[in-house]
C-alpha cells in the first residue's frame, strides 16, 4: 500500500500500511519527539548521547518494519484507515495470545488443588473468564479514542504521580506472566525430549523468539498473532481427541458445605484474575486504530477474543486435571510438572503427539510477546529519564529479567501461579473500578483533551484515586486467602478468597465522596 505521511511537531514521519492495514512505521519522528521532550526537561543535557550511539540507534530504528515509537501519543492523522481486516484482528489478537499453556496451568488448579469436580470447575472457569474479560474489554476502548498507551491513559483518571504506582505494578505483572510462559514452555519441551533437553534450554528458545517480536513492535506483533492461533487451535483439538478418553466429566467435588463454597469462590477468582490482568495493557494494542472507531465494536471484539480463548483452554485443562485420578501415567507425569502432564495427554499419538507438544509449547510465545511489549512501554512511563531509553532496549532488558526469573522458578510453577495471579488480580480490579467511576460520574462525562498527556496541571491531582486505591487494597488484605497469608475475613468465609470482592466494595464506597471533595477543593 502507499505510505501516508504527516508532519508532527516539526518532524516528518512516514507511516506505511501493509495489505492488512497494519502500520509499518519509520523511526525518525517518534524517537525525535521523545528525545526532544527529554531535552525540554534537561535530561539530554545532563546525559549527552554519544554520536556513535546515535548512529547505531538510527540504523536499528530504520530497519524495515521496526516500530520506534514509545509512549508518544499517536495523532489521529497517523492512524491506520478503518478496514474489516483490522476489526477482525482485534478478536484474533486476544484469541491468539491466550490459547496458551500458562492458562492451561491456571485452570488445572481447580481439580488438582481445590479438589473440585468437573462441573463445578467448568462453571467457575467459564463465568470467571467472562467477568475477567469484561474488565479488559472496557479498558481497551481508550486506545483508539486517545492514541495513548494504557498507563498514559491512566494519568487522566488517577493523576500523573499516583498512576506511576499502578504502572510499576503492571510492569511486575507483565514480567510475571511472561516468566510463567517461559517456565511452562520449557517444561513441555523438556518432557518431549524425555529430559534430554533441560527446562533451561526450552526457556532460552521461548525467550529468544519473544525478544525478536517484542523488539520490532506492533507491525510484526500483529502479523505474528494473526497466524499463530491456527496451529495452536489445531493441536489443542488434537489434544482433546488424544486425551479426551481420560477426561472425567462425572468427577464430583471432594468436599461439601461451606468448604466447597469457599473452594468454588477461590477457583472462580483465579479464572477471573488471568483475563483481568490484561486490563493494565489493553489500550496499548489499539493506539493505531482510528479515533472514531466504535467503542462498542472494540469492546465486543475484545470480549469475544478473550472469553472464547480462555473458556476453550480452561475446559481442556479441567479435563486433564480430572483425568489424573484415572491414569497412573498421568499421575506420574503430573508429579514431575504440568508440562509433563500435557505431553502425557499426547502420548497415544507417539511421534505425532510429540510434534504437537512442541507446537503447543511454542504457543506461549504469543502470550509472552504482548506482556514484554507492554512492560517495556511501562518503564518509559515511569519517568523522563526512562523515556529517553529506546523501547527496544527496555524490551531486551525485560526479556533478560524474565529469563533469569524463569530459570530460578522453573521447579515451582503451580505455587508461583497460585500466589502471583491472585496478588496481582486485586489491584487490577481496583484500577478498573476507579477508571469506570471517573468515566461515568465525574470528568470523564465531558471527555478529555488527550493531547495533554504530559500536562500535570490538566490531569487530576489523584489524591482521591490514590486514597481509594489504598483503601481497596486494605480490603483485599483483610479478605485474601493465600498460602503465605490468610486475612481475618477469609477465616469467616471458611477460607475462601473474598479479598477481591471486599476490595471492590471498599473502592466503590470510598472513591465517589473523596473525588467529589477533591474536585470541590482543587477543581481538577
Amino acid at each position: 500500500m502507499e505510505p501516508a505521511s504527516s508532519s508532527n511537531g516539526g518532524h516528518y514521519q512516514t507511516q506505511t500500511l501493509d495489505e492488512k492495514g497494519i502500520p509499518q512505521l519509520s523511526a525518525t519522528a517518534s524517537r525525535d519527539e521523545e528525545f526532544a521532550g527529554a531535552t525540554e526537561h534537561g535530561v539530554a543535557d545532563k546525559f549527552p548521547v554519544p554520536s556513535t550511539w546515535r548512529r547505531v540507534n538510527s540504523r536499528i530504528e530504520n530497519l524495515a518494519g521496526f516500530e520506534a515509537r514509545g509512549i508518544t501519543r499517536v495523532l489521529p492523522e497517523e492512524r491506520q484507515p478503518p478496514s474489516t481486516a483490522s476489526d477482525v484482528q482485534v478478536a484474533v489478537m486476544w484469541y491468539s495470545a491466550n490459547i496458551s499453556l500458562n492458562n492451561l496451568a491456571a485452570a488445572m488448579l481447580g481439580p488438582l488443588t481445590y479438589q473440585l469436580g468437573f462441573l463445578d470447575c467448568a462453571i467457575c472457569a467459564v463465568l470467571g473468564a467472562f467477568v475477567g474479560s469484561l474488565t479488559t474489554a472496557y479498558m481497551s476502548i481508550w486506545g483508539p479514542q486517545s492514541g495513548n498507551r494504557t498507563m498514559v491513559v491512566l494519568r487522566f483518571f488517577m493523576g500523573y504521580w499516583p498512576s506511576k504506582l499502578l504502572c510499576l505494578l503492571n510492569i511486575i505483572l507483565m514480567i510475571g506472566y511472561a516468566t510463567i510462559d517461559g517456565i511452562i514452555g520449557g517444561q513441555v519441551l523438556s518432557a518431549v525430549s524425555d529430559g534430554k533437553m533441560t527446562i533451561i534450554v526450552g526457556i532460552v528458545i521461548v525467550s529468544v523468539v519473544c525478544w525478536v517480536v517484542a523488539v520490532f513492535g506492533m507491525a510484526i506483533f500483529h502479523k505474528y498473532e494473526r497466524y499463530s492461533w491456527l496451529p495452536q487451535t489445531i493441536v489443542l483439538f488434537v489434544l482433546i481427541g488424544s486425551a479426551g478418553a481420560y477426561f472425567d466429566a462425572s468427577a464430583p467435588s471432594k468436599n461439601t458445605g461451606a468448604l466447597l463454597a469457599a473452594q468454588r469462590l477461590s477457583f472462580f477468582n483465579i479464572c477471573l484474575y488471568v483475563p483481568n490482568s490484561w486490563a493494565g495493557a489493553a489500550s496499548d494494542f489499539y493506539v493505531y486504530y482510528p479515533e472514531k472507531t466504535s467503542k462498542r465494536k472494540i469492546f465486543l471484539l475484545t470480549l469475544i477474543g478473550l472469553w472464547t480463548s480462555f473458556s476453550f483452554v480452561y475446559l481442556i485443562a479441567i479435563g486433564l486435571g480430572t483425568g489424573v485420578a484415572n491414569s497412573p501415567a498421568w499421575e506420574a507425569a503430573n508429579n514431575i510438572d504440568s508440562g509433563a502432564l500435557i505431553v502425557a495427554g499426547y502420548e497415544p499419538l507417539k511421534g505425532f503427539g510429540r510434534f504437537c507438544s512442541v507446537v503447543v509449547s511454542l504457543g506461549v510465545i504469543a502470550n509472552s510477546i504482548p506482556s514484554t511489549y507492554s512492560a517495556a512501554l511501562g518503564l518509559q512511563v515511569l519517568g523522563r529519564y526512562a523515556k529517553v531509553v529506546p523501547r527496544y532496549v527496555w524490551s531486551t532488558v525485560i526479556v533478560l529479567i524474565e529469563f533469569v526469573l524463569a530459570v530460578a522458578g522453573r521447579e515451582h510453577l503451580f505455587s508461583i501461579f497460585q500466589n502471583f495471579c491472585a496478588l496481582m488480580g486485586y489491584w487490577a480490579m481496583i484500577m478498573v473500578l476507579i477508571v469506570l467511576m471517573e468515566h461515568l460520574m465525574f470528568r470523564g462525562r465531558q471527555g478529555f483533551d488527550w493531547s495533554r498527556w504530559e500536562d500535570k496541571d490538566y490531569q487530576p491531582l489523584g489524591l482521591a484515586a490514590l486514597a481509594a486505591f489504598l483503601v481497596g487494597w486494605a480490603g483485599a488484605v483483610l479478605g485474601m486467602a493465600q498460602v503465605w497469608y490468610t486475612g481475618p475475613l477469609s477465616d469467616l468465609a471458611s477460607g475462601g478468597d473474598v479479598g477481591l470482592w471486599i476490595a471492590c466494595g471498599f473502592t466503590i464506597v470510598s472513591f465517589p465522596p473523596l473525588r467529589a471533595l477533591e474536585l470541590k477543593v482543587f477543581g481538577r
